[in-house]
């Protein structure tokens, strides 16, 4: 057994404290550096920036030949120069940068299977993943590792992506055009499947000679699926000797307990390039984690490289998006105001009414819904432009409207706020109606292995559900405008949508109903009926 040992020092250049675990050594005269990014939806100048990240490792690669740049997941999505251009413009900079090993995340899915396959095909270093697999067949969509040799040290890079992806990206895209699965991620609703698909990996890496074994893994510490988390996968299995996370947008460098009790060092850097997540692996065998949050001087020729890349990119799709759409009083807040939490997975909020507003008008429904996790940013008071709408809604969904029962909307309400006090992207902003949630009732929702609504076996958690200033008729037909990620795709889970009639079908991408609704339904000013950053009252959580 290995006897993992943690010390805590002030990294040289960042982060706060640094984790340092001892293995035996071998034959390498300088520092192994690894480098890694998680998470960073299209930050590519957002903090550190990737023109940073880039002088940061032609820094490293003054000091040693062996250094690896990794990433861990959703990279290619998350603001108009990902939306613009379909993910392509992130994967040009990913290749200028020389990323060693990437890993899919949920939201390298995001615009459609046919689209990601052809961006993998792009990125020079290709994409890694040892349980995204084809059904029914379970065999490999892409390779399990890539072992990368360090003169007489080998290490294997083994991917591992969350199988929330199939929930958290759209389902439709894994399936065949008769909704059968045609692609999967060793999912099971006890996760054993899961953690047999990366242990045969992380057996098969050994046998051919690694002397490490590093999981690169979109798979988030806390508020995911428990059984598909990093603590999970390290606590079923053994042979890892230290796992790179992302998906859960935190920051840490840690140790958790695998099988057999051995402590496994785990790291994440948080989200958009907030740190650049270094590890270190020296000739005398230890291995030490630390986040680096401020690059210093140096590295002029690779930082001068991506942002004249950058600015080249830019230059291509900028004067589209400053069209001023109108003018909002009042900020649109999708994070809570007083700590930056993403408010919109837990609570209303005015940009959650909003966004729901603007599809039912433009629409001319009943009601309309939207998704917590389909908000990915606010809008700061001032003029409104076409970007601060792409950043809104940068996935490109297109609204649909559904004849739906009363029953469905219930059931629909329910698993939303199936997993409160915790973030869920499935979380319910509504417009023409009004619920309740009685958070001392435990969620009865089940689901199946891919996380997908089934049913409710006890009491709901939702009630005193008003539609248009009525009670809610479960046997009652009602249109609602939603997003085909929801109503045709089965979003977040939400199968009872499935097989409802489909009334418009696709009729506007998702970000024309904000240009929309300003333009004609507020006359290009929103105003004093957002003022409250926590919304009108519409949802009451007691």
């Amino acid at each position: 057994m290995r006897n993992w040992k943690k010390l805590f020092a002030s990294a040289f250049l960042g982060v706060a404290a640094a984790s340092v675990f001892a293995i035996s050594a071998f034959a390498i005269d300088k520092d192994i550096v690894i480098l890694h990014t998680n998470d960073v939806h299209c930050g590519i100048e957002d903090n550190i920036g990737y023109a940073g990240l880039a002088a940061y490792e032609e820094q490293m690669k003054a000091v040693t030949p062996y250094v690896t740049l990794v990433d861990a997941g959703d990279a290619i999505q998350g603001a108009p120069v990902g939306t613009l251009s379909e993910g392509e413009y992130l994967i040009q900079i990913m290749n200028a940068l020389g990323y060693d090993v990437a890993v899919p995340g949920n939201h390298e899915f995001d615009y459609g299977m046919d689209r990601f396959l052809g961006l993998a095909s792009q990125l020079d270093c290709g994409y890694y993943s040892c349980n995204f697999v084809n059904l029914p067949q379970k065999t490999a969509v892409f390779k399990a590792y890539k072992m990368v040799e360090y003169d007489d040290v080998k290490v294997a890079y083994v991917g591992v992506s969350t199988p929330e992806s199939i929930t958290k990206s759209t389902p439709a895209y894994f399936q065949n055009a008769n909704g059968v699965y045609k692609y999967g991620f060793c999912e099971d609703m006890t996760g054993e499947a899961f953690y047999a698909q990366v242990q045969a990996a992380v057996d098969k890496a050994r046998e051919e000679g690694a002397n490490y074994v590093v999981v690169v893994g979109h798979l988030g510490k806390e508020g995911v699926t428990d059984r598909w988390s990093s603590t999970a996968l390290i606590a079923n299995t053994t042979g890892i000797d230290l796992l790179i996370d992302g998906h859960s947008h935190q920051e840490f460098d840690t140790e958790l307990p695998n099988k057999n009790g051995v402590m496994v060092p785990v790291a994440q850097t948080g989200t958009k390039l907030a740190n650049i997540g270094k590890i270190t692996i020296t000739p005398a065998g230890e291995i030490k984690a630390e986040l680096v949050s401020e690059v210093p001087a140096g590295g002029d020729a690779s930082r001068e490289k991506i942002n004249t890349l950058i600015a080249g990119i830019k230059a291509q799709y900028e004067e589209a998006l400053k069209t001023v759409l109108g003018h909002t009083d009042v900020d649109l807040t999708a994070n809570d105001p007083d700590t930056g939490l993403r408010a919109v997975r837990t609570a209303e909020t005015n940009l959650g009414d909003f966004c729901a507003d603007a599809m039912r008008f433009t629409m001319g429904a009943d009601i309309g819904i939207m998704n917590g996790g389909g908000i990915r940013a606010s809008i700061a008071a001032g003029d409104i432009t076409y970007e601060d709408a792409l950043n809104v809604y940068p996935y490109g969904n297109m609204i649909c409207v559904e004849e739906v029962t009363g029953q469905q909307l219930l059931d629909a309400l329910e698993m939303g706020v199936s997993y409160y006090p915790e973030e869920s992207g499935g979380f319910i902003h509504v417009s023409g109606m009004t619920y309740s949630v009685d958070t001392s009732i435990p969620s009865s929702v089940q689901t199946d292995a891919q996380r997908v609504f089934t049913g409710v076996a006890g009491q709901y958690r939702v009630h005193d559900v008003m539609v248009g200033g009525e009670p809610l008729d479960p046997a009652k037909t009602y249109t609602v405008a939603s997003h085909n990620y929801w109503l045709k795709s089965g979003g977040d889970g939400m199968s009872m949508f499935a097989g409802g009639t489909i009334i418009k079908d696709e009729t506007m991408v998702d970000v024309d109903t904000i240009t929309t609704y300003i333009r004609d339904y507020l006359n290009g000013s929103v105003g004093a009926e957002y003022a409250d950053p926590h919304g009108q009252g519409r949802i009451t959580i007691k």
